[in-house]
């Protein structure tokens, strides 16, 4: 599949919309569709949405990427994980469909959970946008039953734009005419651009803060909206950010209609590993036993803010970050939210991730903002280390999903 791969990333829908054709259509007989975009909290509203639904009786499919361990779970289809013989078949009938015209592997594996998507029985699909929206590969769907913007931030300016209004005019771009659409905390500006796409096509917005509240409130989750007050338990996921991402998935799930406590098992039963996960088994958890061990995918300056207001809230513990990234992403940006609350930074590799910035990189940005920094050769390795030192130390591996899925495999 990769030597179809054209030679450059040009977003469009050409080739996808070629390739639905010759597999015929199946982006067009889908179950009811909750398409979501947004740059950060688009995973975790996904899973707190299916965790409702499912918990209703449904059967749901779900598309999200990338993936952390293995490729199987970007798929789910009506509640379970695809197994490795329908991949197979899947992706064979798309590569045929396709006859070796370009292709990239995001577009043919995106196009072949269309096929499982529309040949197996479900009650939704929910969609999650791989990069951007407008021109992103799921953006096929004419008509939605509802769509999501989670928060919109800066992230890949590369291929969105530099501004925050023209990320939020690319995440837009998933709106359809005369589709209701929950829109989640956003900065003036990108509000505005969703809003004035929305009034062009008709398209209902049920935003933060107008139309919907969410909050904390001596230790329960509060939302409110204009069918009235839910009192809730907190997120099962950690963080003072996941109240927020509840809150998109409870003003999606009472505006398909669904009672309070389809809301209430969203919030208590959603499982998303790899965001602020607690490893507590394993050889990881073996090298640091009286440790705290976190592990988060976050991957750029808006997710650190999440993670550095995580940390605030959580009991005083000296906490030393290992720290990987790529190399489209600005170490000092990431690293500034998260200065003032930790102890020490060990930059690690990425294993076979050549586009990884290289740890003696990650040290030089870290020490700029006074922190003091050193490299290792694996997270395993800087575990042991900082134990030693330390050993009832916090420690949270951030940075990146690749680093993130490297390490659930290695610790089983």
């Amino acid at each position: 599949m990769t030597e179809l791969h054209p030679r450059e990333i040009d977003l469009s829908l050409d080739r996808t919309h070629r390739l639905l054709a010759a597999l015929g259509h199946p982006e067009q007989r889908l179950p009811p569709v909750i398409h979501i975009a947004g740059t950060n909290g688009k995973g975790s509203t996904l899973a707190m949405i299916r965790a409702g639904l499912e918990a209703a009786g449904l059967k749901v499919h779900s598309y999200s990427s990338p993936h952390l361990v293995r490729f199987h779970e970007r798929i789910r289809l009506a509640g379970a994980e695809i197994s490795e013989p329908a991949l197979c078949t899947l992706l064979a009938r798309t590569l045929e469909a396709n006859q070796g015209a370009s292709i990239t592997f995001f577009e043919a594996t995106t196009c072949a959970a269309f096929i499982g998507f529309a040949e197996t029985p479900a009650d939704a699909l929910l969609l999650e946008v791989g990069m951007g929206g407008r021109l992103d590969t799921t953006n096929v769907v004419d008509a939605p039953l509802l769509t999501i913007i989670t928060p919109v931030a800066l992230d890949h300016q590369a291929f969105l734009g530099s501004t925050i209004p023209e990320i939020a005019a690319e995440k837009a771009g998933i709106l359809k005419r005369g589709g209701p659409c929950i829109v989640g905390r956003q900065e003036e500006a990108a509000l505005e651009v969703i809003e004035a796409r929305a009034s062009r096509l008709g398209a209902p917005l049920l935003a933060h803060g107008q139309h919907w509240h969410v909050w904390e409130e001596r230790g329960r989750l509060v939302f409110q909206d204009e069918t009235g007050l839910l009192d809730l338990p907190l997120p099962r996921l950690v963080g003072p950010h996941q109240v927020e991402n509840a809150g998109m998935a409870l003003a999606a799930l009472r505006r398909l209609g669904h009672d309070e406590a389809t809301c209430e098992a969203a919030v208590t039963r959603a499982d998303w590993p790899g965001r602020m996960q607690r490893l507590t088994r394993g050889p990881l958890r073996e090298a640091a036993p009286d440790a705290e061990l976190w592990l988060d995918g976050g991957h750029n300056a808006h997710a650190a803010e999440a993670l550095a207001a995580t940390l605030r809230r959580a009991p005083t513990r000296p906490t030393h970050l290992i720290f990987a990234l790529m190399n489209t992403r600005d170490p000092a940006a990431f690293l500034a939210p998260l200065a003032p609350l930790v102890a020490s930074v060990t930059a690690v590799p990425i294993p076979d991730e050549p586009g990884a910035t290289a740890p003696a990189t990650l040290v030089e940005a870290a020490a700029a903002l006074g922190l003091t920094a050193t490299e290792a050769p694996d997270a395993a390795t800087a575990i042991r280390a900082i134990a030693a030192r330390e050993p009832r130390a916090r420690i949270l591996i951030c940075g990146s999903l690749y680093q993130a899925g490297w390490v659930l495999r290695e610790n089983g």
